[in-house]
């Protein structure tokens, strides 16, 4: 079961990367950085609660959402991480 969660948190990260390369080259090392960085400091969720991790991959999507908008990139490029995360 752990490993089933943490592969696929690394999945969603591989996901987030990817959307991180449809954005415009200027912003890329932000949101590259910044997905890394809450990568990290996520890794050690509270394994008491079995919603813990479903709650920060849908907080992982709905995040990518709004990034994808703010730069007009189409939504439908985040269709693999949706699936990711709603499983």
């Amino acid at each position: 079961m752990i490993l089933q969660e943490m592969q696929k948190a690394i999945g969603a990260y591989r996901e987030v990367l990817r959307l991180v390369r449809r954005l415009p080259k200027d912003s890329r090392p932000y949101y590259a950085k910044y997905a890394r960085e809450n990568f990290v400091n996520y890794r050690e969720i509270d394994s008491n609660d079995p919603n813990a991790l479903q709650e920060l991959l849908q907080r992982t999507y709905n995040h990518s959402l709004w990034v994808l908008k703010k730069y007009s990139v189409d939504q439908s490029a985040a269709d693999r991480l949706k699936n990711i995360c709603s499983d």
